[in-house]
């Protein structure tokens, strides 16, 4: 989400260091333009964007695993986690091959029990965070190595239930990856997953942008970009699952200034993986943006506000079985009739009674 690096010297300090320095950071940053413009195209000839480097948030993961205190910055996800399997759990009936794409330090599985699953496997990019993710106390539970990036390993309709918590967003293929999910489970089978929205984060973008345009005369972009409900229900459409359902949420956490928010989300692991990314962040800009949060957004404590949109996600692959609908043409009622809808509710018989033919020519 964001790059918490800083500058190592200030703007007003020149050296042969800095300007080496300076000199690398171009480079790179050419070098990432030009690899973020490379799209590659698939062979149904749509275009890829190549926005997020996986290897740079492999090692991002890992490192916020190696961490001694790993797992106070685990609030987010394990809060999420919890709400995804109670998801699971809504629906009746009981998954037996269950796979947790992107499980991090397993939020999802410890909620997950023997009347809902019947073998999980849990798949992660960081081997860090796969060795300690939790596994459920009662279902079996396989882990896999993997980048989902790079495929499942898994045959076509070989799955009954594929979970994903917060860990998408940071998926080029979007929709490249929610077919191979399509394709990997059963007909009948179910897609539950978070992410998080558009409107993550956007006290911190608005502040860092203010804030470098003021002091460098130009921003860059150190929150990562995420997908909308609108475009989201768009890929799941064109993925070819059925019966969507999608929903918002909002998580408002209060953190004392800016800087404990930025080193909370280095300890998630959340830190920018953008091809474009901006290495460095300036003190000067820092500090402006501090001052800017606090004064647009902070509550009469001194705290700050950070909001996390999450999209919840749900689609089923299809299945005769399931609910369609009605021929066009099948329709009994006009929508013309709803001004009259109280007169047709009278005509209608009550609860309970029974309208025979025979009672009707007893009368006459």
């Amino acid at each position: 989400m964001i790059s918490v690096s800083r500058s190592r010297f200030p703007p007003w300090r020149r050296s042969d260091q800095d300007g080496d320095c300076n000199a690398k950071w171009r480079r790179s940053q050419s070098n990432a333009a030009t690899t973020a413009s490379t799209a590659p195209v698939n062979v149904r000839g749509e275009t890829i964007m190549n926005v997020f480097d996986r290897k740079t948030k492999a090692i991002q993961r890992d490192r916020a695993a190696i961490a001694a205190d790993v797992a106070v910055y685990d609030y987010v996800k394990k809060e999420i986690g919890y709400r995804v399997a109670d998801r699971v759990k809504d629906v009746s009936r009981k998954f037996q091959v269950a796979l947790d794409i992107g499980c991090n330090r397993g939020f999802i599985a410890p909620h997950i029990y023997s009347d809902m699953v019947g073998k999980l496997h849990q798949m992660e990019l960081s081997r860090q965070l796969l060795d300690q993710s939790q596994t459920s106390p009662e279902v079996e539970t396989v882990k896999i190595h993997a980048d989902e990036e790079d495929g499942l390993p898994f045959a076509p309709n070989s799955l009954d239930l594929v979970v994903s918590n917060l860990s998408l967003h940071w998926v080029n293929n979007l929709l490249g990856l929610f077919r191979r999910i399509h394709e990997c489970l059963k007909p009948d089978g179910c897609f539950i997953a978070s992410m998080f929205g558009g409107e993550t984060l956007f006290e911190l973008r608005c502040s860092l942008q203010l804030a470098e345009s003021e002091r460098e005369g130009g921003f860059a972009a150190h929150i990562s970009p995420f997908t909308s409900i609108r475009d989201l229900g768009n890929l799941m459409n064109r993925a070819g699952f059925n019966l969507l359902t999608l929903d918002v949420d909002e998580l408002v956490i209060s953190y004392p200034t800016i800087f404990e928010l930025m080193w909370d989300l280095k300890g998630m692991g959340e830190n920018n993986a953008a091809w474009s990314r901006k290495l460095h962040l300036h003190r000067d800009s820092m500090l402006a943006a501090a001052s800017i949060y606090r004064e647009n957004y902070g509550h009469k404590d001194g705290s700050v506000p950070a909001t996390f949109q999450i999209l919840y996600l749900i689609g089923w692959k299809p299945h005769p079985s399931q609910a369609a609908p009605a021929e066009r043409g099948s329709a009994t009622v006009s929508l013309k009739e709803l001004a009259r809808m109280d007169e047709l509710k009278k005509k209608l018989p009550k609860p309970g009674k029974i309208i025979s033919p025979d009672a009707d020519e007893a009368k006459e």
